[in-house]
């Protein structure tokens, strides 16, 4: 099974499509979509949903996971995180994926067992996993990543609860 894990920003947007075989995960590509501040919103937005709907038909995942929106002290970068999981999330309903949704703390305990794991935790628990010789840069593609490995493994406990 093939997922697409999606860390969403409007300036910057990381992927990650991570195959699932013989409960091995295998790192198909990986990388960030990027929009420049000094463009029209709307125009960033929709950028990113091109974008997305490139990845999908050119990867051809199963399943999509996307990181919850994690509400901090700023409001505006919030509000902005938020119109960009909007049109991710459009563009991977218009090309008919299921989307699961998970919170940054969710994630961690998923990959490093520890929900207040730091991003150098992340990276480094996805570089063993993934069996990889170096460290996914940048963090925005590297925290795609996690999220992809994030749903598959509970996609596997759904499994085992369901035998």
């Amino acid at each position: 099974m093939r997922v697409l894990g999606i860390d969403p920003g409007t300036a910057i947007t990381g992927y990650a499509f991570v195959d699932d075989s013989n409960d091995e995960y295998h790192l198909i590509s990986c990388g960030v979509i990027r929009t420049h501040s000094n463009t029209p919103a709307h125009e960033r937005l929709q950028h990113i949903y091109q974008q997305v709907r490139a990845l999908c038909e050119e990867y051809q995942p199963k399943r999509a996971s996307i990181e919850k929106l994690f509400f901090s002290k700023n409001v505006r970068t919030a509000m902005k995180v938020g119109q960009a999981r909007g049109v991710i999330m459009l563009a991977l309903a218009d090309v008919g994926l299921p989307i699961a949704e998970y919170s940054p703390q969710e994630i961690k305990q998923a990959v490093a067992g520890y929900g207040g794991a730091d991003k150098q935790q992340i990276q480094q628990m996805v570089t063993m996993m993934l069996g990889l010789s170096e460290v996914i840069n940048p963090d925005d593609a590297a925290d795609a990543v996690a999220v992809a490995i994030c749903h598959l493994n509970h996609h596997h406990m759904e499994e085992l609860t369901r035998q």
